[in-house]
């Protein structure tokens, strides 16, 4: 795992300047002992404050894991109150450094920001597949949606059976669970798939997309959406629905997202406060994240972003931290 890389480099240093006195003697000695100082990792400590989407709650998550091996003596706090709500504190209350974002700043947001005198940088962490989903006890002839089912489903308008979605769906009611207005999930499927300005009021709306995934789960005829990770490790109760975008029913896939086949793709996002960055944990654990991302996202669920992005990330953090 990349995230032992650095205890795998101390190892290393300090074996191969052991061998190096072994075999070249008592006169070597300063040499040996100057290769072992410069591998050393500086112990680091102190508390850096997380919160925003739970689409990229379980990826941060994961990282902090990985980086408590390296720099035990750093506590990562993790909260998850949505992309919106995430950036209510990190651009008003500015009590978080870092905040999760399963879809870019809003301009009003980055406003909220300047406001306070928060400058801050967008680092690109990964992408998802967002997901629709039924209950695996839902009639199997529901296994694909066009933009317009999907409207019907979803949008302001919306039916209340399925076979009022399409006639050649069972007369049954759709009971929807789904992200509430805080959530960048609930934005994305708004603006940039749908293209609608506000979607149904009647459904059980939640920040949490364990509880949605729970409520699908558990409902003959349900209908809801969430991060690719969350489906990947739903179980047998819940099944995808593929999308048709208008070029053909296309299943959410980790080829199909990197491919662009599947038009429910989107980037996700931490945004780090710069003025954090003078931290030195907050920095290194930034740096640790995008060293880090590649080795563990496919575990969590999601997919790598592309090489460039990642770069581009880290060439924007070198830039912010000076």
């Amino acid at each position: 795992m990349l995230s032992l890389s650095k205890n795998k480099l101390i190892v290393g240093a300090i074996a191969a300047a052991l061998l190096l006195t072994a075999c070249s003697g008592s006169n070597d000695e300063s040499t040996a002992t100057e290769s072992t100082d410069s591998a050393e990792v500086t112990a680091l400590s102190g508390s850096i404050d997380i919160d925003g989407s739970s689409t990229v709650g379980p990826l941060t998550d994961a990282i902090a894991e990985e980086y408590a091996k390296v720099q035990p003596g750093v506590i990562v706090n993790l909260a998850i109150s949505g992309t919106g709500g995430g950036f209510e504190r990190f651009c008003e209350t500015g009590d978080t450094q870092i905040s999760n974002a399963s879809r870019p700043i809003k301009d009003s947001e980055a406003e909220k920001c300047k406001a306070k005198g928060i400058e801050f940088t967008e680092i690109r962490v990964g992408t998802d597949a967002l997901t629709m989903v039924t209950s695996s006890e839902t009639p199997e002839i529901i296994q694909c949606l066009t933009t317009e089912e999907v409207v019907s489903v979803w949008g302001p308008n919306a039916k209340k059976n399925w076979n009022q979605v399409n006639s050649s769906f069972p007369d049954l009611e759709i009971k929807v669970f789904a992200p509430g207005a805080d959530s960048g999930t609930y934005d994305f499927m708004n603006e940039d798939v749908l293209d609608i300005e506000q979607p149904r009021q009647d459904y059980n709306a939640s920040e949490d997309d364990n509880i949605i995934s729970q409520g699908i789960a558990g409902t003959t005829g349900s209908w809801g959406f969430y991060g690719f990770a969350y489906y990947q490790n739903a179980g047998p109760e819940q099944r995808s629905l593929q999308y048709d975008a208008g070029a053909g029913c296309v299943a959410p896939t980790v080829e199909t997202a990197q491919n662009d086949t599947y038009k429910m793709t989107r980037p996700l996002f931490i945004y780090v406060r710069n003025d954090a960055l003078a931290r030195p944990e907050v920095a290194d654990f930034a740096n640790f994240y995008l060293d880090t991302v590649a080795s563990v996202i496919g575990e969590v669920g999601y997919i790598e972003a592309p090489a460039d992005a990642i770069a581009s990330a880290k060439a924007a953090l070198q830039a912010a931290i000076g």
